[in-house]
């Protein structure tokens, strides 16, 4: 099994560390029904399945 040749550095692990945060989602406030959700998808309100601020599904289960 392969071995490391030099001990990497707590600098070099922590800066190829850097993108490994997680990123917060984006929530919107849909204008129909106030209801704030996840962006780009389908949010139920009320038992109605929503999509940009249009009725999709009524009585969605």
């Amino acid at each position: 099994m392969a071995h490391p040749k030099r001990k990497i550095s707590k600098t070099r692990r922590d800066k190829r560390r850097t993108h490994d945060n997680l990123a917060t989602k984006a929530l919107s406030v849909d204008a129909t029904t106030g209801e704030i959700h996840v962006r780009h998808k389908a949010h139920v309100y009320e038992g109605n399945l929503y999509y940009k601020g249009q009725l999709v599904v009524e009585d969605y289960k």
